[in-house]
């Protein structure tokens, strides 16, 4: 399948950008973003995902929320590639919209996320997420997971954080 291509090729991997960390971390590559949008990719393993020795363990798939935070997670590695919030790592799943789950993945499958830039004004961003099964689209042209994130981001998110420790 053919996916947007973006102003900035990066090929980054997600512990460069992010301050999730395994199990936790569901960006492999960050592969290009820009003003409008950004492609990102990680593989779905059973020594990388603890999750599948209980979720539905004689047919195991990712679960919905995974999907969604893996994807959330690949608008909030662009962010910080594109130095939307300058040094701040700095970047949260506030709210899912209209979320839609077609196909499920496996162990062993790749999700290929295109994040669509909505609106992104700190300290809030909004993305339209597609994520395509082993970036193909389904039979009816769809991807097998897609909603609207909204995420909070840079310092207001900083100092929440500082407010709890």
């Amino acid at each position: 399948m053919e996916f947007p291509k973006f102003q900035h090729e990066f090929d980054l991997p997600g512990e460069a950008l992010l301050p999730h960390r395994p199990p936790f971390l569901f960006v492999d590559r960050l592969l290009s973003a820009d003003a409008t949008g950004a492609l990102g990719e990680y593989t779905f393993t059973a020594e990388k995902n603890d999750f599948f020795k209980g979720h539905f363990h004689d047919f195991p798939i990712v679960p919905g929320v995974i999907l969604v935070e893996a994807m959330a997670q690949v608008a909030g590695a662009s962010v910080v590639a594109r130095k939307v919030i300058g040094d701040q790592v700095a970047f949260a799943l506030a709210s899912v919209d209209g979320a839609r789950f077609r196909q499920p993945f496996r162990p062993g499958d790749r999700l290929v996320t295109v994040a669509k830039i909505v609106r992104e004004r700190p300290p809030l961003g909004v993305y339209e997420v597609k994520g395509y099964l082993n970036g193909e689209a389904n039979e009816k042209g769809e991807p097998a997971v897609e909603c609207t994130v909204k995420c909070m981001m840079g310092a207001r998110l900083v100092e929440k954080k500082k407010e709890l420790s």
